[in-house]
């Protein structure tokens, strides 16, 4: 099992830099994006009461892919055909948060792939419809939170597998989502998720808070309550590990495909702190007040 002495990041910022310092790996001015996509989705379960859409930006860096999701629509003319062709250094140095984020993860994914080696315990999530991956999906995801009946989670980035799941084990949801709107039990979702970390027992948010620039100030708060942050992610899948021990207490890292791509067997990997990620982390530090 990987065990450097290298600390967490301490931001997202921090990793940025230190990835085109070099620190992380091979000179990132060496390493060429070979294609650059995205994945564009519109779902509507059957039997549940709305759909919902999917925008995600990848880049392919050898045999990694990293990705990063986007609003649908929001990436400019352009973006994709300028990734193309370009160095990593380049794209993390990029304007566009989503760009630096997917250039980060592919770079990341390269450099340390979800592995045992590296941290990483594998979990197949089986073949089936979009509903039943979903689903599968979900309970991986919640098996990561050590919450018992009764108590309280704060999910920022609603997923309705996951709500359902939840709620299932008998815990109660606070759901917030930067868009807004209403669950499938017609609960308003709050737009603001440091409101909603004071009034729960621990916190499930989407590697999606990387790519709009909320997830260190998410992170900070939560690890400054000492609210558990378990994270997952399509979007930052090798990146979001690189937190743990440092607010975030476990990941469930998707890299591209994801389980919407195909109705056949996949895998997904989940990490906890203190067992042995990407930079064998210890399971717990105090708040240090870090910025990004």
């Amino acid at each position: 099992m990987t065990t450097t002495s290298r600390p967490p990041a301490s931001c997202l910022g921090t990793l940025l830099d230190q990835a085109l310092r070099g620190e992380l790996g091979p000179d990132p001015s060496t390493r060429l994006i070979s294609v650059a996509f995205t994945t564009s989705q519109a779902a509507r379960h059957d039997g549940r009461q709305g759909g919902y859409r999917n925008e995600v930006l990848s880049l392919r860096l050898e045999r990694a892919v990293g990705s990063c999701a986007v609003e649908p629509g929001a990436l400019p003319a352009g973006a994709v055909e300028d990734c193309a062709g370009a160095d990593v250094a380049e794209l993390l140095a990029h304007p566009l948060l989503p760009v630096r984020v997917a250039a980060l993860d592919a770079y990341l994914t390269d450099v340390t792939p979800h592995t045992p080696d590296h941290g990483a315990q594998p979990v197949t999530v089986p073949a089936g419809s979009s509903l039943e991956r979903s689903r599968a999906r979900a309970t991986a995801v919640a098996d990561l939170l050590d919450v018992s009946p009764g108590g309280t989670v704060l999910v920022v980035g609603v997923v309705n597998s996951l709500l359902y799941e939840l709620r299932s084990r008998g815990l109660t949801v606070i759901p917030c989502d930067l868009k807004g709107g209403t669950t499938d039990w017609g609960e308003p979702i709050g737009t603001d998720a440091l409101k909603g970390i004071g009034h729960c027992d621990a916190v499930l948010a989407s590697g999606m808070t990387l790519g709009n620039g909320t997830f260190d100030p998410l992170r900070r708060s939560a690890w400054k309550r000492r609210k558990p942050l378990v994270m997952f992610a399509q979007t930052g899948s090798a990146v979001l590990p690189r937190f743990l021990g440092a607010g975030v207490t476990a990941v469930c890292a998707e890299p591209y495909p994801f389980f919407w791509l195909d109705g056949g067997p996949g895998t997904i990997h989940r990490y906890r702190a203190g067992d042995g990620g990407p930079d064998a982390v210890p399971r717990s530090r105090p708040y240090d007040g870090g910025t990004s």
